[in-house]
């Protein structure tokens, strides 16, 4: 299914299939995630008012922007996942998503969190075969930044 696309030279670069991982091999730190969740809670956050830094007088304010924290899981465990803006209509209790492109963001610089930005993409699919493991919710777990010396510094 890897389809191949060319570059401004007319080299051909083929695509690489995505490698759909399980939430419980999600690392603080990491990108590029390909996961199929299912959601399993959807609380809306506080409604956020963006300012209007750089924008006239005359043009129309930014519609606000919609929050939810999502429990999504698999089979391996639980993760929560930042929904944002249309991205909230989409995580409905009980739907199958395919995420790609995924992150994992770091909240209050202690807990992880999984998001999708603009370079990733989201898409409902047919729902998925396996219970969602909810014991195992990653985003409880607390992680400290510890430094270490350089080993090189002699």
């Amino acid at each position: 299914m890897a389809t191949a696309t060319t570059t401004s030279t007319g080299a051909a670069i083929a695509k690489r299939k995505p490698v759909f991982v399980k939430v419980e091999d999600l690392k603080p730190g990491t990108s590029g995630h390909t996961l199929t969740v299912k959601v399993v809670e959807t609380t809306t956050v506080k409604t956020a008012q963006k300012p209007n830094k750089g924008r006239s007088l005359l043009s129309r304010p930014a519609p606000p922007a919609r929050i939810a924290e999502c429990v999504v899981g698999d089979e391996t465990g639980t993760i929560v996942f930042t929904a944002r803006n249309e991205q909230v209509d989409l995580m409905k209790q009980g739907t199958t998503v395919i995420l790609r492109n995924a992150k994992i963001v770091m909240f209050k610089g202690t807990t992880m969190r999984l998001a999708v930005d603009k370079w990733g993409r989201m898409e409902i699919t047919e729902p998925a075969g396996f219970v969602v493991k909810e014991d195992n919710n990653l985003s409880l777990v607390e992680y400290e930044l510890v430094s270490v010396p350089d080993q090189n510094a002699n």
